[in-house]
């Protein structure tokens, strides 16, 4: 293959060298292109075919239904690995040791308390507020509590940020949580790992004890690993985009969890139970519904099932299912709205129809299952979303700050009116 693309405008042709990843992708690199030509530019509306940089973070083949984090496959990670292990392996790029393993979570302890204030700004919402609108403010908020910016060529400045948000954001989270529920706001115990200390915060009850069920715990961990990072999402381009105006690591985020809540990325699992909701009210006949899909003329969409990038299978909801079904059995709960989900699942899995265009149950699909087993209000379900991508945000605004990444600054091409004269407001 040749190592250069020619592109000829008007007659006259220009070069631009090629850019090949380690897993053979290729990319014609035209940072010169509006210099060269005098003006030309490429449109690309919603970036489905640009690379907004390189990354050594996530490798993603739609086709292939492959997944992994710094070349490790997801589906090992999944089994293999917890969520602590796998945020320090993106942030960091390897594996960690026991010893950085331990320390990484302790030091994420140790910084686990939030600014008693931030507690006035929690009080200030109604409990009415969706979830992400709260969750989004006060992740903005702990800027004005941590005020000094991030040396980024300080790797102990760098690291002091990563253990401070890992550690405060899970509280913001439980918080949203029970500010929701008018429950008193809970830190947690430091005795409990990552996960299990985030169930805790979420669900105890000032009145009794909070036990933990080993298969939820198992559950979530996984959701959380399946979530850390998809590469250059809606969410994660806003995390680059931002903090390539070198605006601080918590605005950061803050903009990556705004990003988050729209329907069409982070809100796509909270859609799939709206979906199950408005199927029970109708009286919860899923060969109905299952007919209204295949009907081309019909506006009904069923939610959670295909992907966007995944053209083949999603590798996640393979690796969830199997959780799913546990925590279904496991917690023996008699819900129509999930007998609804299972019914659906079997249908698809054996409808030709949906067999033959790969229209099978997505993560969003599975997860939405497991989040409301859990007792998780559907619009929290977003909000756990962002708990589980903030290791991806944060490795990549880290590796964007590190390469020293322009300012982003996408063009356009201007199709309004051409120069006219001012008229006065008499001759409006």
């Amino acid at each position: 293959m040749s190592d250069k693309a020619t592109i000829e405008v008007n007659g006259q042709k220009y070069d631009f060298p090629l850019v090949k990843g380690t897993e053979n992708e290729v990319a014609i690199d035209i940072k010169s292109l509006r210099g060269a030509t005098n003006g030309v530019v490429t449109i690309d509306p919603g970036y489905k075919n640009t690379g907004s940089c390189t990354s050594a973070i996530t490798f993603l083949d739609g086709e292939k239904g492959i997944l992994r984090y710094r070349g490790y496959a997801i589906e090992e990670l999944a089994e293999k690995a917890d969520f602590l292990e796998v945020a320090y392996l993106l942030i960091f790029g390897e594996l960690p040791t026991q010893e950085q393993l331990d320390k990484f979570h302790a030091d994420i302890k140790s910084h686990s308390i939030v600014d008693d204030d931030v507690r006035k700004i929690v009080d200030a919402f109604p409990k009415s507020a969706h979830p992400m609108g709260v969750l989004a403010s006060l992740t903005s908020a702990l800027t004005a509590f941590n005020p000094s910016s991030v040396n980024v060529n300080s790797e102990e400045d760098m690291y002091k940020a990563i253990v401070r948000i890992m550690g405060k954001f899970p509280v913001l989270v439980a918080w949203t949580l029970r500010k929701k529920h008018g429950l008193p706001l809970d830190y947690g115990d430091k005795n409990l790992g990552y996960v299990q200390n985030v169930l805790k915060m979420m669900f105890k009850q000032p009145n009794e004890d909070y036990v933990l069920d080993p298969v939820v715990v198992d559950a979530l961990d996984k959701l959380l690993i399946l979530h850390a990072d998809h590469e250059q999402n809606c969410s994660t381009s806003t995390v680059r985009i931002v903090g390539s105006s070198h605006a601080g690591l918590f605005a950061s985020l803050s903009s990556g969890i705004s990003a988050l809540w729209g329907p069409l990325h982070g809100g796509a699992n909270q859609a799939v139970l709206e979906m199950l909701e408005a199927i029970k009210e109708d009286g919860g006949d899923t060969k109905k519904y299952m007919a209204k899909a295949k009907d081309k003329d019909d506006p009904f969409r069923l939610m959670g099932f295909g992907h966007r990038v995944y053209k083949n299978f999603d590798p996640r909801a393979r690796i969830i299912k199997k959780s799913a079904d546990e925590v279904l059995g496991n917690l023996g709960i008699e819900d129509p709205i999930l007998d609804i989900a299972k019914g659906l699942e079997k249908e698809a899995l054996e409808d030709s129809y949906f067999v033959d265009r790969k229209l099978y149950p997505n993560v969003d699909f599975y997860s939405g299952i497991i989040y409301r087993a859990m007792g998780i209000p559907t619009d929290m379900f977003t909000v756990m979303f962002a708990l589980g991508r903030l290791p991806g945000w944060i490795a990549q605004w880290r590796e964007m700050r590190l390469n020293n990444e322009p300012i982003g600054r996408p063009r356009q091409i201007y199709i309004g009116e051409t120069l006219r004269p001012f008229k006065t407001i008499n001759q409006r």
